[in-house]
């Protein structure tokens, strides 16, 4: 099931949107604040989120260079063109007016669901000098293969797709279940640490780092 953030102080808004949402079949969740929404992201990873601009706390401009790797549809009244381009170049991926048409906003969403499949379509995913074969399950570090347990291959193929986002605990562990369903919290450090250490024999440099009490993200030069 696709989950869908929305952000939007306006109650009666956001009900309408949510009930929208269930009966086509999306899960949802909702967050009434800038501030509110980013401390819900650190918890999950959605697929997509529908943002209001105007929030109390922190609006939408401010938190939208924040969010990384999710899709975001601006739902705004502002009418500022300059403003709809800003927004598109700041990582919107649409920007719908209010009052919406709720067959269009329909039609938007599951165009964006269809380029993520696009998107996963992608034989090779690749950072730095390093590049992971999603067909052939193989890991390269300069030109060096490296072998990886199931879990090790999960963590990295995550991390890898979202390279600039902190992956937390709990969202790693619930990706990548799907891949190696023997990771839990308690081992999770380890197989982190064995990975790192994987991968740093090859050329001495460390590629993972750990953002304390947080979770893991890649690491540039």
């Amino acid at each position: 099931m696709k989950e869908i953030v929305i952000v939007d102080d306006d109650v009666h808004i956001g009900n309408v949107l949510e009930e929208l949402l269930i009966q086509e079949g999306y899960g949802v969740l909702r967050a009434y604040s800038g501030t509110e929404a980013l401390l819900l992201l650190e918890q999950r990873q959605p697929d997509l989120i529908l943002l209001d601009l105007i929030l109390p706390g922190l609006n939408g401009e401010e938190i939208l260079p924040q969010i990384k790797t999710i899709p975001v549809i601006i739902l705004s009244a502002k009418v500022d063109i300059d403003n709809k381009v800003n927004l598109l170049l700041e990582g919107a991926v649409d920007y719908v007016m209010k009052p919406f048409n709720t067959k269009e906003l329909l039609a938007r969403i599951a165009v964006q669901f269809r380029k993520l499949v696009t998107d996963q379509t992608v034989s090779k995913l690749v950072f730095d000098d390093i590049v992971l074969d999603l067909h052939q399950c193989t890991i390269y570090v300069s030109d060096v293969q490296v072998k990886l347990t199931r879990t090790e291959y999960a963590i990295l193929k995550l991390l890898m797709q979202r390279p600039d986002q902190v992956m937390t605990k709990s969202i790693l562990l619930e990706q990548i279940s799907e891949d190696t369903p023997d990771c839990t919290e308690a081992s999770l450090k380890i197989h982190v640490s064995n990975l790192r250490k994987k991968l740093r024999q090859v050329n001495g440099r460390n590629y993972i780092e750990a953002v304390w009490g947080i979770g893991f993200k890649l690491k540039t030069e």
